[in-house]
C-alpha cells in the first residue's frame, strides 16, 4: 500500500509554485493528502527571507516532528530557501529531520524521500542553484480552480544588500515564452480565469534569453488565451518598468489595473546603500505615468524601516513620500539583519525598537490614506471575482484591485443561490473602509 505524503508551504507565492511541483512529483509515487497529522511523509517547504520567516520555518519543522510520536509520520523532510541556506545546520540541530533538499534540486524530491526513508540524507547541489521548472513537469495546484500562480523566471541578479535571495535561488533565469504560454493554456483548459504572473524580478523577464525585456510581448500572448480573464502582475521592479509595458497594460483589457511595485525606501542615499537602481524621483515619475495611463489603477508597494544607518531625516523622507504619493496598498517590513549579506555585516544597525516604531508610524499614516483612496469606489459598478460563500449565504470576492491572499475583500449583501465560486459578476460598491468594500449584485 502506498504511503501518504503531505506538503506544508511557508513563504511567498513563488515558494508555493515549488510546493505544487514537488506535490505533483510526489503524487506519482505516494497518496497525496492535506492533513500532515495523517501523513507517513511530511515535506516542509521553508522560507528564509527575513528573521521572522526563519523562525516560523523552524517552528513548523518542530511542530511537524511531533507527528512522529502523536501521528503516523515516519519521514520528515525540509526543502526551500532555509534548507538551501542552512541545510547542514538543520540536520545537525534537528535529529527528527530525515532529509533536506536544496532549491536547485526540486525535481529530485522523490529521490530524496526514498533515500531518507533508509538513512538521513542531504541533497543540495554545490554552487549556484540552477533548477528551472517547465510546463511538462507534473504540478498539483493548491490554489482554487479559478486562480493560479505563473512563475515566469527563477533567481535574482539584483543583489540588494539586505537580501539573501540571490544566494539561495541563484542567478536570474527566464522560462522560454513557449513554455509559459503552454502552461497557461493548460490552466485555462482546467478552468483557471485569473493568473498571477510573477518572478523575483518580473519586469526583467526575457532579458537573459534575448537581451530584451520581453514581458510586454509575453502579456500580449497570454491575453490571447481563451478563458483567461484577469492577468495580474506582481514583483515589478521600477527601474525596468518601461513605457512599452505601461502601454501594454493600458491596451490589454485582461490585464488587471493593479501593479505590485516594491520600492523599499524613499531616500536616495538609503536606496543606493541598498543597491537599488534608480532614484525615488524616477519612481515617482513612473507612478505618475501609470496613473495617467490607467486612472483606476491600484498601486501596491513595500517599504523597509530601520535599514542600517537610517537617520531620522531619511526616515522622514519616506514619510513625506508616502503622504505625497498616496499608495492604494502599502506593506512595511522592519529591516531584518541577515547572515552573509553586506547590510547584515554593517555596524550601524538601527535598534529594533526604532525599526518597529518607524514601521508602526508608516502603517498608521497609510491606513488613513487607504481609507480615503477606497472611497473612490463607492457608488461605482465593478467586476468582482467570487471566492467564498459564507455560512449565512452571503458572498465574498475580490475586485481586480485586490490580489488574492494579500489585499482586501468585497462583501456582497443579500443571498444569491445561482452564483458559484469563480464567477465574475457586476457589483455596485456601497461602502468602503481601509481594506474592504461592501456591495450589492447588479442584475
Amino acid at each position: 500500500m502506498s504511503k501518504k505524503v503531505a506538503v506544508v508551504t511557508l513563504g511567498c507565492p513563488k515558494n508555493q509554485v515549488d510546493s505544487e511541483i514537488m506535490s505533483g512529483l510526489l503524487a506519482q509515487d505516494y497518496i497525496f493528502i492535506d492533513n500532515p497529522e495523517e501523513a507517513d511523509i511530511i515535506v516542509v517547504n521553508t522560507c528564509t527571507f527575513i528573521q521572522s520567516a526563519k523562525e516560523e520555518s523552524i517552528e513548523t519543522i518542530f511542530e511537524m516532528s511531533r507527528f512522529k510520536e502523536s501521528g503516523t509520520c515516519q519521514t520528515l523532510i525540509a526543502t526551500g530557501c532555509l534548507a538551501q541556506q542552512y541545510g547542514q545546520e538543520l540536520m545537525q540541530d534537528i535529529p527528527e529531520l530525515d532529509g533536506v533538499l536544496g532549491t536547485g534540486n526540486i525535481d529530485e524530491i522523490s529521490k530524496l524521500v526514498q533515500a531518507s526513508e533508509g538513512t538521513r540524507t542531504t541533497l543540495i547541489k554545490e554552487g549556484i542553484p540552477e533548477f528551472l521548472h517547465n510546463e511538462l513537469m507534473p504540478r498539483k495546484r493548491s490554489t482554487p480552480d479559478y486562480f493560479a500562480f505563473v512563475k515566469v523566471a527563477e533567481g535574482c541578479d539584483n543583489y540588494c544588500t539586505y537580501c539573501i535571495i540571490p544566494y539561495v535561488r541563484g542567478h536570474f533565469r527566464s522560462r522560454p515564452e513557449e513554455s509559459v504560454i503552454r502552461e497557461v493554456k493548460e490552466m485555462a483548459a482546467q478552468g483557471v480565469k485569473e493568473i498571477m504572473v510573477m518572478a523575483q524580478d518580473t519586469t526583467r523577464y526575457g532579458q537573459d534569453l534575448t537581451g530584451e525585456l520581453r514581458l510586454p510581448q509575453l502579456i500580449h500572448e497570454l491575453a490571447r488565451i481563451e478563458g483567461i480573464e484577469w492577468i495580474r502582475l506582481m514583483y515589478c521592479y521600477p527601474e525596468r518598468f518601461t513605457d512599452e509595458l505601461i502601454e501594454t497594460m493600458r491596451q490589454e483589457p485582461k490585464v488587471c489595473r493593479y501593479i505590485d511595485l516594491p520600492l523599499q525606501h524613499a531616500d536616495n542615499k538609503i536606496l543606493k546603500e541598498m543597491n537599488r537602481r534608480g532614484t525615488i524621483e524616477e519612481a515617482e515619475i513612473l507612478i505618475g505615468k501609470l496613473r495617467e495611463a490607467m486612472p483606476d489603477i491600484t498601486i501596491r508597494t513595500t517599504m523597509i524601516t530601520g535599514f542600517p544607518g537610517e537617520s531620522e531625516q531619511e526616515f522622514l523622507n519616506m514619510v513625506d513620500f508616502v503622504k505625497r504619493v498616496q499608495f492604494d496598498r502599502l506593506g512595511v517590513f522592519t529591516y531584518s539583519q541577515e547572515d552573509n549579506t553586506p547590510a547584515g555585516q554593517r555596524e550601524d544597525q538601527v535598534p529594533l525598537e526604532v525599526r518597529e516604531q518607524r514601521r508602526d508610524q508608516i502603517m498608521q499614516i497609510q491606513q488613513e490614506i487607504s481609507r480615503v483612496r477606497q472611497q473612490r469606489w463607492v457608488g461605482r459598478v465593478t467586476m468582482v471575482m467570487l471566492e467564498q460563500k459564507q455560512p449565512d449565504g452571503r458572498w465574498m470576492g475580490r475586485t481586480e484591485g485586490d490580489a488574492p491572499e494579500i489585499d482586501g475583500q468585497v462583501y456582497i449583501k443579500g443571498t444569491h443561490t445561482s452564483l458559484q465560486v469563480g464567477d465574475l459578476i457586476k457589483v455596485r460598491i456601497l461602502e468602503a473602509d481601509s481594506y474592504d468594500l461592501i456591495g450589492e449584485v447588479v442584475t
